[in-house]
Order: C-alpha cells, then sequence, then structure tokens
C-alpha cells in the first residue's frame, strides 16, 4: 500500500462544555493518492475532521501526522508545511470583488515572498501557477472578471483553482457541491477527482450525498457522531449500512446514482 499521508490515532475533540465528544477515532489512515470521501449525516463531525488535518482546530487529544508532520493540538503548523495541504470551502471564501486571477494568486501566499505578497506582488513562478490552475478548471475566459458577477459553479471552480495554484499534496474538500445543481456538482466532482491524479495528490471530500460522490472516490469514510462506522469501497456499502448513517433519507438515495 502507498504510504499514508494521514494518520491519526486516539484522536479525541470535544466542544468546550459538552462532554460528547465530536471526534472519537481510534485509528484512520490515507495514502498517497487515495481519493476518499467522508460521508453521514449534518452533524456528524465531517468538516470538524476536515479542520483538523487542515490545522485549523484547536484542543483535540491523540495522534494526528499530516505530510510526515505531527499537528499540535494548540499552535498552528508552520507557513511552509501549510502549502501542502490546500482546503476548498464549502461557501467558496473567495474575495468577491476581485478578479479571478487576484483570487488564484491568493493560493500562492505560502510560496510567495512575504513580503512581496503584502504588496499584492508575486513572482513569474507563481503567475504561471496561477494561470496554469485557471486553464485546469476551464476559467480561463474569465480570467479578468471580478467573482461577485460569476454563477455558483463558476465561483466553485475558482476556488479549486485557487487550491491548485498551491500545488497541494493533499487536497481538502468541504462540501464543495452542496449548492449546486446536479449537473453542476457532478462537473466539480469530476474537476476534483481529475486534478487529484494529474498532480498525484491525495483528495479527501466531505459530503452528505453519498449517490452523487460515490462514482469518484475509491474509499468511503462514514461518520456518526464522531466515529467512523463504515470504512470501504462505495461498493460495499449497502442499503442497511446506509440506513444506519441516514436514517429515512437513505432509501431515496440508493435510488439515485451518478
Amino acid at each position: 500500500m502507498a504510504d499514508d499521508v494521514i494518520a491519526l490515532r486516539e484522536l479525541d475533540f470535544r466542544h468546550p462544555g459538552n462532554d460528547r465528544p465530536t471526534l472519537a477515532i481510534p485509528e484512520l489512515r490515507i495514502g498517497a493518492g487515495q481519493r476518499m470521501a467522508l460521508i453521514g449525516a449534518s452533524g456528524a463531525g465531517k468538516s470538524t475532521l476536515l479542520r483538523l488535518l487542515d490545522g485549523r482546530l484547536r484542543g483535540w487529544s491523540g495522534g494526528s501526522t499530516v505530510l510526515g508532520r505531527s499537528l499540535d493540538p494548540d499552535r498552528p503548523p508552520p507557513r511552509h508545511w501549510r502549502r501542502g495541504v490546500g482546503f476548498v470551502f464549502q461557501e467558496f471564501a473567495l474575495v468577491e470583488r476581485e478578479t479571478v486571477r487576484q483570487n488564484v494568486l491568493n493560493g500562492r501566499l505560502g510560496h510567495a515572498d512575504a513580503l512581496w505578497s503584502l504588496t499584492g506582488r508575486f513572482a513569474a513562478s507563481d503567475h504561471a501557477a496561477a494561470e496554469r490552475a485557471i486553464r485546469d478548471v476551464g476559467m480561463d475566459e474569465f480570467t479578468e472578471r471580478r467573482v461577485d458577477r460569476l454563477s455558483g459553479g463558476q465561483r466553485q471552480r475558482v476556488a479549486i483553482a485557487r487550491c491548485l495554484a498551491q500545488e497541494p499534496r493533499i487536497i481538502l474538500a468541504d462540501e464543495p457541491i452542496s449548492s449546486l445543481d446536479p449537473a453542476t456538482a457532478r462537473a466539480v466532482l469530476e474537476l476534483l477527482r481529475d486534478s487529484a491524479v494529474d498532480r498525484g495528490a491525495t483528495l479527501v471530500i466531505s459530503s452528505h450525498q453519498p449517490q452523487l460522490v460515490a462514482g469518484y472516490v475509491d474509499r468511503f469514510v462514514a461518520l456518526d457522531r464522531g466515529r467512523i462506522i463504515f470504512d470501504g469501497s462505495p461498493e460495499a456499502i449497502d442499503e442497511r449500512q446506509l440506513s444506519g448513517i441516514y436514517g429515512e433519507a437513505s432509501q431515496s438515495m440508493m435510488g439515485e446514482t451518478v
């Protein structure tokens, strides 16, 4: 099996004042180049786990090793490490009044000289990486258009391009299709999958729509109240297991395919 780029051990996280764990994971390993979906109902802990893997979660206990570095529950990881982990947010997290190019260049902040980036100056290599990412997501004809003039699907493509410009080894995507129509959602999932494959990156998507993501990943990890209740291929999950994860909503999920 490929080397693990993510390894969690005896992980526990609880929100202050809450006795019930938000995450309680004895072990989770994710190999280099794997494409995985975190599935589960709202509140299952999917977004919290992604925040941990991105180095933004504080106050957890246990062991968390990402890209060969043990994360510290009390302080953020160093700047050079962060550029190896890209994040695609559910609500895009773009600067609405900036152009597509400017937003994608923001993905180069971890590579650029700190002083230059504060003044909006980037090296030629940063511009080249941003232009490649914009082309890869099919947004090159909109390079100079402001983001607030784009559709939801186009904005998500820009958010993905910003992540790709970062040249990450791990791509984390938090509910990237929740606000998109089915056709646009499939296009975004295909883009994420193909981008990860082309770059040899590991892809971890969180979603409460297993019927949509199944065709784009090779592994499902299902969470329920912070605990792993299924870990296997999308083909191995059945109606009974989905019912345990989603309850009555699982009946409609089984009838839809990608």
